[in-house]
């Protein structure tokens, strides 16, 4: 008969023992560990607060209609350029485990430990923005553009990843604005540009617009004068001018969008197909996977441009559909930025909510022909591995400042005291 041995737990005080305490064997605890970084395993997200629960079943639900669209509205390129129908939709599927795992240590991590790093990770992406810029690092696109650095094989766009942390560290500098002084508020500002100029020099005009808009209204939030939000929004108009007068392309969506019909063949073309595949949805639409536009007569339908497939394959009803989940995901953002106890939560909130339905409203209104072309992609639709992870990443700093809003009501209102020297460093910076 085998003999176990059992840590015994012993009263002191009645000198009694009590039932043994049996541990779990050390690789249970590294498993379950483990499984929290998949969404679908991770046992707490019961405990969370109401709106973390919703902006994460809509972000699941999201990702995967925008995962069965991409599979049908690029199957027929890839078969046709790479001989695999399935060759975009595999490797969109690398890059969506790597996002979700990204994801789930995000919403378990403290928030204020992400702001706390979040001005060396926007440094990091502003210096990979310009190194796409140097001949032979970056790699060329139409137009001539330089958007991309291939690492391993595979290409990232510093552009995308850079948005998240410029919306972070635009919360945290315009969150503690009258706290600064006049030299560190120069200093990020200087930042900010640099990062909006290096992404408008690759050319990217919409990224920067994109970026430049949301830290604008997140200043706006934050109550700065209307002198300095005056000065700087006649400063990015004047900056967008100049990329338009420089590069013809940008001359020409705009002139395709004031007269799509002008020359069909030509400029005019990729703007009417879309038009084109949104119309032949009518009420229902043709079906999931039977979009007739995707097969070689809608340019980019697997990137800018997949919002027609899908209207073509899930009509009137399905459009309106994403429409109104967008307009749930925002509602819930400002809901949580609304909740915040802390400026630089709240601003941050704002930030992310604004950057992704409004990245997502701008490229329906590009695809519908209510705004002029653009290159930006679809959140969690379009193909680019850079996108999906960046818009995961975002979507996870929301939803874990929806918990931290609403879970710390069950903390005790008196504050603990730091436990070490860099703790107390932090919390005197920013104030929490």
């Amino acid at each position: 008969m085998r003999n176990y041995s059992f840590p015994i737990r012993i009263d002191q005080s009645r000198g009694i023992n009590k039932k043994p305490l049996l541990q779990k064997p050390l690789t249970h605890r590294i498993a379950v560990k483990l499984s929290r970084l998949i969404p679908f395993l991770d046992d707490t997200v019961s405990s969370w607060a109401v709106e973390a629960r919703l902006l994460r079943w809509l972000t699941l639900i999201w990702l995967f209609v925008g995962l069965a669209v991409l599979f049908s509205a690029s199957y027929p390129v890839a078969d046709v350029k790479h001989g695999d129908g399935l060759y975009f939709f595999k490797r969109q599927l690398i890059t969506v485990f790597l996002g979700l795992i990204l994801f789930n240590i995000i919403v378990n991590l403290p928030f204020r430990k992400i702001l706390g790093v979040s001005h060396w990770l926007l440094m990091l992406f502003l210096v990979l923005i310009f190194l796409t810029l140097v001949p032979g690092l970056g790699t060329r696109g139409v137009y001539g553009t330089s958007r991309w650095l291939s690492i391993g094989g595979f290409p990232i766009q510093p552009s995308e990843f850079a948005k998240p942390f410029l919306v972070l560290q635009s919360a945290r500098v315009f969150g503690q604005w009258e706290r600064l002084s006049w030299g560190i508020r120069i200093a990020w500002l200087v930042v900010f540009g640099f990062v909006l100029l290096g992404i408008l020099a690759q050319p990217n005009l919409s990224t920067t617009a994109l970026c430049g808009m949301t830290v604008w209204l997140i200043a706006l939030a934050a109550g700065l004068p209307y002198k300095y939000l005056g000065g700087t929004a006649g400063a990015g108009v004047l900056l967008a001018l100049l990329s338009v007068t420089i590069n013809r392309y940008q001359r020409l969506r705009i002139t395709s969008f004031i007269n799509p019909w002008d020359d069909p063949r030509n400029t005019d073309y990729q703007l009417i197909q879309s038009l084109l595949a949104i119309g032949s949805g009518n009420t229902w639409g043709s079906g999931f996977g039977l979009s007739q536009q995707k097969l070689s007569w809608l340019p980019i339908q697997d990137s800018d441009f997949i919002f027609a497939v899908f209207a073509e394959e899930f009509g009137f009803v399905g459009s309106v559909t994403l429409l109104v989940m967008l307009a749930v995901f925002a509602t819930l953002g400002f809901i949580v930025a609304l909740k915040a106890k802390n400026s630089m939560y709240r601003l941050s909130a704002i930030g992310i909510t604004i950057l992704l339905t409004g990245q997502s409203f701008i490229n329906i209104g590009v695809a519908s022909g209510v705004l002029p072309t653009t290159g930006l992609p679809l959140p969690f639709f379009s193909y680019g591995g850079s996108s999906i992870i960046a818009t995961l990443v975002a979507t996870s700093l929301l939803i874990r400042v929806a918990r931290e809003s609403n879970e710390a009501d069950v903390v005790p209102l008196r504050r603990q005291p730091p436990k070490n020297r860099r703790d107390r460093r932090f919390l005197h910076r920013n104030k929490f």
